[in-house]
């Protein structure tokens, strides 16, 4: 039987993530960790351990021991906070005998500024790109963009902290974190417009296979609505992505449909909150990575099944007796 952790549990792609994996039927033991003693992660693991914070100065230690602990096989981080944390310790989790899932390297750095992924588009001449800039000045935004424009975090995820300026009073409350925090870029698309396809890369600049989902948003940035579509129309720049960027593992490419192209607003190199959606449908990366790190079986294209999804409030009941439904 092998042993899965999987950080970040309490989090939607963690148990997503455990979601996914306890679907496949496999005999697998599934640790969850959180930092939080009352969330619901207990109820997708067979095992729970709260974790200290990522940023602690005893987080590695505490990691490190617990994957000894249980003879861990296969780390997922759920969280980006984690997933740069773990890359800059792999050497000690290979040598607990663990594999961690992580993406390749050079691109999991490169994905943390969005404006240096935004050059290194480019210099690679990659018509995908949004056009985007660090000019502080309101009226030159204004006529290269029009009104609204949007101010992006360079560092960030799931949409989180971006400015719609429509504005220049708007605009001059954030002018100052143009640059160090803040890039612009024209609003490409619309909100209707907008997919994630999900790919298992194999790090030689391929793929083995692919899924789309049209999704909406929630307020909080994730996935909330979705429905299954062909990833035909996206085919060539996933590949030219991966020609260039190498990604390896579960890879998430988020795009938007506009007239005359497919525009790329962002990758996200790890499994992303749609997991246990693209699970239901068909596609379940998780059970990919188990395969293909621990079994060494390359992954094939599943068959998709159409519909769509929506994500809803509900609750997990958890009784004294420690008997849950």
């Amino acid at each position: 039987m092998k042993t899965i952790l999987v950080s970040g549990s309490s989090g939607i792609v963690g148990y997503g993530v455990l979601r996914s994996l306890k679907r496949t039927g496999k005999k697998l033991r599934l640790i969850g960790t959180s930092i939080y003693d009352d969330s619901v992660a207990p109820g997708f693991c067979d095992i729970f351990e709260l974790a200290p914070p990522t940023n602690d100065a005893t987080y590695m230690e505490w990691l490190l021991n617990t994957i000894r602990k249980y003879q861990v096989d296969l780390v997922v981080p759920s969280i980006e906070i984690d997933m740069y944390k773990w890359v800059e310790h792999i050497p000690e989790i290979e040598r607990t005998g663990a594999i961690a899932l992580l993406n390749n390297v050079e691109l999991i750095h490169l994905c943390k500024d969005k404006w240096v992924f935004y050059e290194n588009l480019i210099d690679a001449a990659m018509p995908c790109a949004i056009e985007s800039t660090l000019t502080m000045d309101f009226n030159t935004l204004k006529s290269n963009f029009g009104l609204p424009f949007l101010l992006k975090p360079r560092r960030g995820f799931a949409s989180k902290g971006i400015v719609r300026v429509d504005s220049e009073d708007t605009f001059l409350a954030y002018q100052k974190d143009i640059g160090p925090i803040l890039m612009a870029q024209p609003i490409v698309g619309n909100d209707n417009e907008e997919f994630t396809t999900s790919a298992f890369c194999d790090g030689n600049g391929g793929f083995y296979a692919s899924m789309t989902l049209r999704r909406k948003l929630s307020s909080d940035g994730f996935t909330d609505k979705a429905e299954v579509v062909a990833t035909d129309e996206f085919i060539r720049t996933i590949s030219e992505l991966c020609k260039r960027f190498h990604p390896i593992g579960p890879t998430n490419f988020q795009f938007r449909r506009c007239k005359d192209d497919i525009k790329l607003l962002e990758i996200n190199p790890r499994i992303s909150s749609s997991t246990s959606i693209r699970a239901a449908f068909g596609y379940n990366e998780s059970a990919m990575a188990v395969d293909y790190y621990l079994e060494h079986r390359t992954p094939i294209q599943p068959e998709i099944t159409r519909g769509k999804a929506v994500r809803y409030t509900d609750e997990h009941i958890f009784y004294e007796d420690s008997i849950h439904l």
